[in-house]
């Protein structure tokens, strides 16, 4: 924008949303730097920063907790970054009939001690989840270790309130868990990244919190033993208290840790991993239930349990499986990140693809995952002594998903803003592509919304 638009689109949004929430923003969206920031209270107001938008062909970002937006590709611009932090109520919540809505400004958190004063929550665990905005998570629908036992947001999402990209206020869903069958608009736009519409408010189911947990984590020599032990407790009677069952690469336990707020990566001394091995596999077992139940899985699991976790031991361990690609990140700010999602049975193929690409070009692999989802979180450290250039980003990923099984997908989270522009971040199919070019065209035909992040 010039400056003389820039002051006509500052008085216009000013109107709109009041001239004390016009501000500058000093983060930036995967290293584009937006314009002007506006803070809206209202799906009407949203609708009218988005009508502006469309008159005078800017770029909106949507952005929330900015725990995410590193995330993926990098926009064309940002000419307005629309902040959620004043959507931030709580809707409605009738915890007898298990519900809640929220708008989508609300940190996730927020919204998790609301349910925890009646002994309920979310079962999803994410990370930097508790900072994170609700509309936030939608948008880029990641997982977490709960994920095996309990499923992901998208499956705890019952209506969500939307604003397309040409300015109309829209709903899907709705307030209750049975609602009227149709098209699921309300799954299109979780994991879209902004770029199809701005959540404005959200519904979910809730569920009672666990009674007890308890974790039991379990080594092995190979990959192919622990994965053979995964499938041998999820076809046992056990696979129905499981909460989490992770497993975790033997690179991975380093990152297993707390992490200081704030050092310099080459001058790091972190606390100890819970007991990891180095040089082993390792599947870690959370179950849920009573004490019997939990003394039944201590029994059966038997002599395949290596170490036993509960109360604050097991709490700080899980929340470090959540955080392990924060962790690698704050070690190796040039780590390259990637979220693949393959079968079940594709797990050991796709870690193996991994392990044989990341040498060749200059990489150590780090992998935790929902073993029993198959969602995998890849972490490639740079070596050293000869760190990559930035084609070895682009060649190492290419190597990889060549590697994988049919069906599989690898989306690159994070790796260094030099290196975005040499190869396709998210690593879908010509056919993926036409049809979100086809969904972008009819949600939002001007291509307002996060122009280029997503959808090329």
């Amino acid at each position: 924008m010039t400056t003389a638009t820039g002051s006509a689109v500052e008085h216009e949004l000013a109107l709109i949303s009041g001239k004390d929430n016009i501000a500058e923003e000093t983060r930036d969206i995967s290293g584009v730097l937006p314009v002007i920031a506006v803070s809206p209270r209202s799906a009407e107001e949203v609708a009218a920063i988005v009508n502006v938008a469309n008159q005078r062909n800017l770029v909106i970002a949507p952005a929330g907790g900015f725990t995410r937006q590193q995330i993926g590709g990098a926009p064309e611009r940002v000419d307005i970054l629309l902040r959620t932090d004043r959507l931030n109520r709580v809707r409605h919540y009738d915890s007898g009939d298990l519900t809640i809505g929220v708008d989508a400004g609300l940190s996730f958190g927020e919204m998790q001690r609301c349910l925890a004063e009646h002994r309920q929550w979310i079962p999803f665990d994410p990370c930097n989840g508790s900072a994170s905005s609700v509309g936030g998570l939608l948008a880029t629908a990641p997982s977490g270790p709960l994920k095996s036992g309990h499923g992901g947001l998208r499956d705890f999402c019952i209506g969500v309130e939307f604003v397309t990209g040409d300015g109309i206020v829209a709903k899907g869903g709705g307030r209750v868990v049975k609602n009227v069958a149709g098209y699921d608009l309300m799954k299109l736009l979780i994991g879209s990244y902004g770029s199809l519409a701005v959540i404005t408010g959200a519904n979910f189911k809730v569920f009672p919190e666990f009674r007890q947990t308890r974790t039991f984590v379990c080594a092995f020599a190979s990959l192919t033993e622990s994965l053979m032990f995964r499938t041998q407790v999820l076809n046992s009677p056990l696979s129905t208290s499981i909460a989490c069952m992770e497993i975790v690469s033997p690179k991975a336990p380093e990152y297993l840790r707390e992490m200081p707020v704030a050092h310099d990566p080459d001058d790091y001394a972190p606390s100890e991993p819970l007991g990891a091995v180095p040089g082993e596999w390792e599947i870690a077992l959370r179950f849920s239930g009573s004490e019997a139940v939990l003394a039944r899985c201590s029994r059966e699991l038997g002599a395949a349990v290596s170490r036993e976790l509960a109360g604050a031991e097991e709490t700080k361990f899980w929340h470090w499986i959540s955080q392990f690609e924060e962790s690698v990140l704050q070690r190796h700010r040039n780590a390259l990140v990637i979220y693949a999602n393959v079968a079940i049975n594709d797990a050991g193929s796709a870690i193996e693809a991994l392990e044989r690409s990341a040498p060749d070009y200059n990489f150590l692999p780090a992998v935790v995952g929902r073993a029993a989802t198959g969602n995998l979180i890849m972490g490639l450290v740079p070596l050293p002594v000869e760190p990559p250039n930035v084609m070895q980003y682009a060649n190492c990923v290419s190597a990889f998903r060549g590697l994988l099984p049919p069906g599989s997908s690898a989306m690159v989270a994070r790796c260094p803003k030099e290196a975005k522009g040499h190869f396709d971040l998210w690593g879908g199919t010509p056919t993926d592509v036409k049809l979100m070019r086809q969904i972008k065209q009819a949600l939002d035909p001007k291509n307002v919304l996060n122009r280029g992040r997503f959808i090329v």
